[in-house]
């Protein structure tokens, strides 16, 4: 872990973790941001997840909401208390079964929520607005 966080530190730009339990979900996002020019961090559940944060740190994160091990809601919960503005992506494909949990996403601290299936034009335009919004707050 120390040789990829001196890696990134050697890279200033600004630095994305996107946490799916989906492969093929995380994968690609994680190369089209990197194609766009983020440094991209990917996990595969929350408690993964945070884990990486505390390690590496990242300038935003782009996280699913039912996840094995620990869900999106459970992580928002733990990042949010050590990092009150961080800015939080949440995205969730919601079905049937599953009771749509982006309204609650957001009350916990989510900036920004999408529904899958989400256009790489989508998820972009909220990646520019999060990051933007953290810099006029950070500054």
């Amino acid at each position: 872990m120390a040789k990829i966080k001196e890696a990134l530190e050697q890279h200033p730009r600004r630095r994305i973790l996107v946490v799916d339990d989906e492969p093929g979900i995380r994968s690609t996002l994680g190369q089209l941001l990197t194609i766009a020019g983020y440094e991209v961090l990917l996990a595969e559940n929350g408690s993964e997840a945070t884990r990486l944060w505390r390690e590496v740190g990242a300038d935003l994160v782009i996280l699913d909401i039912f996840m094995p091990e620990k869900d999106g809601i459970e992580t928002i919960i733990e990042l949010r208390a050590h990092s009150p503005s961080l800015p939080v992506i949440v995205m969730s494909g919601g079905d049937a079964k599953r009771m749509d949990l982006l309204p609650e996403a957001k009350l916990l601290g989510a900036y920004w929520t999408i529904d899958k299936p989400f256009t790489f034009a989508e998820m972009a335009a909220l990646v520019d607005s999060a990051l933007e919004g953290s810099r006029r707050t950070n500054a």
